[in-house]
């Protein structure tokens, strides 16, 4: 297998057994189209980085933490601006490339050892040393601290972490793991100076040392972040700019606000579907700019096998055949959002459509058969919970509509609960809901990461879901191979298996949408395949 160069990507992507026990919600793929709302202004320039002052972005995500061994989560956001990984994905790229490394690749022909060979002369923003014992300082306490909620189970593969002299870096893994690249891609990985994060605890000032593009000059949780570059840089980021200022929305409305009273000049997380078609009108504000592209966030139930009605496969098909996605993709979220009939979405290998191919259109009186079958007359009482603070206002209403719909085939009697999503969480983890909502964003863009965190014993959704075939059989062989093209069969007999039980049941596949003053340049690659805005790319235009 070639090394990891900036000449010579690499293209093989599969993942041993991992143990996933965790919460989160964050990552897409995107396909990104810009759509201008103003004639013409892709004839403007990229001006001087440093006029007009910071770039100011605005988002719905804020982070949960600053260090890195303590999130699986939208912190990864700010953690891919100020820190820096091994891997990473420059622009145009959907599979890892260096970043910190110089060069990475597997030295044996079963993808167990891993090894990487850092750039000369890297150093932390505080001027420390960025070398070997560094990664490895900042490998080994992600699963020493094995912080609640954080990314330890990313790590599953990994046995042990050698540091040999100042700029290599081995990794031995427990099992063929040919995907541990995307993992050391992702934001957890991030690499922080042993001098300031205990090997056994976390960082506790609230401080950040790093080595990525820009150094946090200041923050103030849950408002704003201060970025500017980070003079001592090495890496692939062509910085456009000077300094970023990210602000922290509660909701929608009030960043659009923001965004129109120019107050901001980017948004790139948490548009709502109102607020998105409001953008795409005819009647929309010509200083604005939307950008959307193909996404790989997805919405679905989970169904409790311990629950006296949910457990049985008669109800799961039965619901199955009875939820209208088309209805609630285009009444619920305006056709901001598709369809979704496989857990593996639209635009990755492996993607089918089973729950179509299997249920077909809507149909209540197929319902009604699959029920009678089971010997199941009446209305069957369930209880569908969702979060009320984590995946956008139109959650409650996409409730209500399954509550409608499922009600008015006259085979189910719903009641509709919530909580927030601290709470929320907890009560999943211990079982107490018979059918509850998710949302899934994925660590990296493969088949098999919506597929192998949700079975097994230990999964990310707190509930056991055996599936012998796809844990023992399927998913080890498909981490064997390189070439994903050539595990497309393993993923397809996988999302059989999900079809047949019915354990999830897929909703629909989310879009990426960013809006953006029109004097901003870049937001139409600022997003990479995990759709996280790298946010050198932007920059303000300076001439017609």
């Amino acid at each position: 297998m070639p090394a990891i160069g900036s000449a010579d990507p690499w293209y093989g992507r599969s993942r041993s057994v991992r143990v996933f026990n965790r919460n989160r919600g964050l990552r897409q793929v995107a396909a990104i189209a810009s759509i201008s709302l103003l004639a013409g202004c892709s004839m403007f320039s990229d001006g001087d980085p440093a006029e007009g002052g910071p770039i100011v972005v605005g988002t719905t995500s804020a982070p949960s933490t600053l260090d890195p061994a303590a999130s699986w989560d939208g912190s990864w956001e700010l953690f891919r601006n100020v820190y820096q990984t091994l891997l990473s994905y420059p622009t145009g790229t959907t599979t890892p490339q260096p970043d910190a490394a110089e060069n990475c690749a597997f030295t044996d022909g079963a993808n167990r050892v891993y090894r990487c060979e850092l750039r000369e002369g890297l150093t932390f923003s505080d001027g420390g040393t960025l070398d070997a014992q560094a990664v490895k300082h900042s490998i080994d306490r992600i699963l020493a601290i094995n912080a609640p909620g954080g990314p330890a189970g990313l790590l599953g593969s990994l046995d042990r972490v050698q540091a040999l002299g100042d700029r290599e870096v081995v990794f031995h893994l427990k099992t063929a793991d040919a995907t541990f690249p995307f993992v050391l891609a992702t934001p957890a990985m991030s690499v922080v100076d042993p001098d300031d994060y205990p090997a056994d605890k976390l960082r506790e000032d609230g401080g950040v040392t790093g080595s990525g593009p820009y150094v946090l000059d200041s923050y103030d949780e849950g408002a704003r972040a201060e970025l500017v570059r980070n003079d001592s840089y090495k890496g692939f980021a062509d910085r456009r700019n000077d300094a970023v200022t990210i602000r922290y929305f509660q909701d929608s409305g009030a960043m659009v606000k923001a965004l129109r009273d120019q107050d901001i000049d980017v948004t790139y997380r948490g548009l709502a579907a109102d607020d998105i078609v409001a953008l795409q009108s005819r009647d929309a504000d010509e200083s604005l700019q939307l950008v959307e592209g193909a996404g790989a966030d997805i919405s679905y139930l989970v169904f409790n096998p311990k629950d006296e009605w949910a457990g049985r496969p008669a109800v799961r098909r039965a619901v199955a055949q009875v939820v209208d996605r088309p209805r609630i993709a285009h009444t619920i979220y305006k056709d901001t959002v598709d369809p979704l009939y496989s857990m593996v979405p639209k635009g990755l290998t492996g993607h089918t459509t089973g729950f179509f191919d299997n249920f077909g259109d809507p149909d209540q009186d197929k319902a009604r058969s699959i029920l009678s079958e089971d010997g199941i007359d009446g209305p069957v009482p369930l209880t569908l919970w969702y979060t009320t603070d984590r995946y956008g206002s139109e959650t409650a209403v996409l409730f209500q509509e399954l509550k409608r719909q499922l009600e008015a085939s006259g085979l189910f009697k719903i009641t509709l609960k919530s909580r927030p999503w601290n709470t929320y969480v907890e009560g999943y983890q211990k079982g107490e809901y018979p059918v509850f909502g998710r949302g899934w964003f994925p660590d990296f863009p493969d088949a098999d990461n919506y597929i192998a965190p949700f079975v097994g014993e230990q999964n990310a959704l707190g509930t056991p879901y055996p599936a012998p075939k796809i844990t023992g059989e399927l998913l080890p062989r498909s981490r064997r191979e390189s070439d994903r093209a050539q595990v497309e069969s393993d993923f397809e007999e996988a999302q059989q298996i999900l079809v047949k039980d019915a354990r999830l049941l897929p909703l629909w596949q989310g879009k990426q949408y960013v809006a953006a003053s029109v004097e901003i340049s870049g937001a139409e690659r600022a997003l990479d395949p995990s759709t996280i805005m790298m946010v050198w790319e932007l920059s303000r235009k300076t001439s017609w």
